[in-house]
């Protein structure tokens, strides 16, 4: 299968400094303003300090484009110990004389008694530092930590202003880093903003008890940009975010049917099953088979010499693996061939957004012909239906646009095989299948039919339904329905 790469198309305008930062440069349209200051601003532990990091080592390492990252609150050697868990080597970027990391402590005590405080020894060492390896790129983190020696309003200000006049000057592209304020201010000095060419905020936030992050362009002088908030995610190659506005209905599509993994189901869709790049709903009640028919899809996909990526929100590998192996599903052999990837995390692990980030990173780094999210209903205990039916959305649309057939389990809670979903979701599929149980004669029986599957002809029988050692089978006879 060839995916399709999405390559963002820029208009030309403002002179742009690419970021590196996964989702970043689209969102901005090609990155951060060249030449002029851009300021991060967010609460303790949103992410500022790294994203200005990461905007400095990136560009060093990727784009030729050495920086100076000065830092009024953590030494050299702290921020070279906090980063290294994301593979930032920096004494070996400071060895190569494509990174100046420079400590400047402040102490707010002393310029109290000497009464004299402002930036003209700063501008001496800062340009030392950028004239010392041609720094294209400076990070200064953070505001706060350089100007709490300036209790005057007034100089402040003033300050604030040459500063900002003093990077432009230099032609440097830097990023400097605040605090947010009171009473919802972006800032704490309520200036900040205002004298920066291009403002990122970034949030931490807690929902239901589940901690997510978020991302917003505030500002953007000379360029468009996105002005939604992304759900960003720090993990342990750096920030991530996802450009939502990138998704749409602008997709191809192929005629190409790939097998359900059941012989039987594909004849209820002609003989062929589903087609290549569509979404399939598997809903029932528990005990119906849900993950059964999953699994025969991903076992299918292997056999194909397709690689398919299990996302599992309920059960751990392990046991899905032993359970599948009780009717015949053999997915170890495919797990330790490498075509299989199982991902297993509980819903309730991160926010919603965190979990769309997620996937759009191992769908990226995998590069899957198929996806198996089981279920999708475990969603539940971190967002409401809307909620759940925006991001699974998301993750429809992305899928699609890389023609990833993609296979999502959902359960029908409280005895309820009725033809509707607990996420609202089923408009979205292509293909719906539905499973159910009935009790005959003191026997419980299961059966499943094809609710609708849109372009094609399907079967509108209800078939017996039985998990075997030999694996699925549909009992009773197939006549095919109209197409949709």
């Amino acid at each position: 299968m060839k995916a399709r790469t999405l390559r963002p198309r820029f208009r030309a305008g403002i002179p742009k400094c690419p970021t590196g930062i996964r989702g970043l440069d689209e969102i901005t349209r090609g990155g951060l303003p060249r030449g002029r200051p851009t300021l991060i601003c967010g609460s303790a532990g949103s992410g500022k300090t790294l994203l200005a990091m990461e905007f400095i080592v990136r560009g060093a390492r990727e784009f030729g484009e050495p920086g100076v990252f000065m830092a009024f609150e953590e030494t050299a050697e702290e921020l070279a110990d906090n980063v290294g868990s994301l593979g930032f080597d920096l004494s070996r970027l400071i060895a190569q004389k494509k990174l100046a990391v420079d400590y400047v402590r402040i102490e707010r005590s002393e310029i109290e008694e000497t009464g004299e405080y402002d930036l003209e020894g700063l501008f001496v060492r800062l340009g030392q530092a950028i004239d010392s390896i041609g720094a294209k790129r400076v990070a200064l983190d953070s505001v706060e930590a350089l100007f709490a020696g300036l209790p005057n309003e007034a100089v402040l200000r003033a300050e604030l202003r040459r500063l900002f006049a003093w990077l432009k000057n230099r032609g440097v592209t830097a990023v400097i880093t605040a605090e947010r304020g009171r009473d919802h201010d972006l800032t704490r000095h309520g200036l900040e903003e205002y004298v920066s060419d291009c403002v990122v905020f970034l949030d931490h936030r807690v929902i239901n008890q589940v901690a997510t992050r978020r991302l917003r362009i505030i500002k953007y002088r000379g360029s468009v940009h996105g002005t939604n908030e992304y759900p960003t995610m720090i993990d342990e190659t750096g920030l991530s975010v996802l450009p939502i506005s990138s998704l749409g209905l602008d997709y191809r599509v192929t005629r190409q049917r790939v097998s359900s993994g059941v012989p039987a189901l594909d004849k209820m869709f002609g003989g062929r099953g589903y087609y290549r790049g569509s979404s399939v709903l598997v809903s029932g009640t528990a005990g119906t088979g849900k993950t059964s028919v999953a699994a025969a899809f991903a076992d299918a996909a292997c056999r194909r010499g397709e690689r398919c990526l299990y996302l599992a929100f309920e059960e751990a590998p392990a046991q899905i693996v032993r359970n599948m192996a009780s009717i015949g599903t053999n997915l170890d052999s495919w797990v330790r061939k490498g075509t299989l990837r199982f991902h297993a995390a509980r819903a309730t692990l991160h926010g919603l957004e965190q979990h769309l980030v997620a996937i759009h990173k191992l769908v990226d780094e995998f590069k899957p012909h198929s996806v198996v999210m089981d279920p999708v209903t475990n969603m539940t205990a971190i967002g409401d239906i809307a909620e759940i039916a925006a991001m699974l959305t998301r993750v429809i649309d992305f899928l699609k646009q890389r023609r990833v057939t993609a296979v999502f389990t959902s359960l029908n809670e409280g005895g309820r095989a009725g033809e509707r979903t607990d996420v609202g979701i089923s408009s979205l599929m292509d293909t719906w299948l539905l499973l159910r149980q009935d009790e005959s004669a003191g026997e419980r029986k299961r059966f499943l039919y094809v609710l609708k599957s849109r372009g094609m002809a399907h079967s509108s029988r209800v078939r017996e339904f039985r998990l075997t050692r030999q694996g699925i089978r549909l009992d009773g006879g197939a006549r095919p329905g109209a197409a949709r």
